[in-house]
């Protein structure tokens, strides 16, 4: 199971790309860099919580996840 810090961290990364991303698409857009810039500011930080949750939620379903086996039979 991942730690907190290490989803948090993945979070950061993730949403750092994603917010260059949506800033570019927003200016090529609108045609203003303010309005893109706040639109991607508001985007990193409310996709930043929902990515966060995502990755939680994800890490107490089993499914996919091979189950370890026992290092010693009797």
């Amino acid at each position: 199971m991942e730690q907190h810090k290490r989803s948090i961290a993945k979070a950061i990364s993730w949403r750092a790309t994603g917010t260059l991303d949506t800033i570019l698409i927003s200016w090529l857009v609108t045609g203003s860099a303010t309005a893109a810039v706040s639109i991607g500011v508001f985007e990193l930080v409310t996709k930043t919580f929902l990515y966060y949750g995502h990755e939680r939620v994800w890490n107490r379903i089993s499914f996919g996840k091979a189950k370890p086996e026992a290092e010693y039979h009797i």
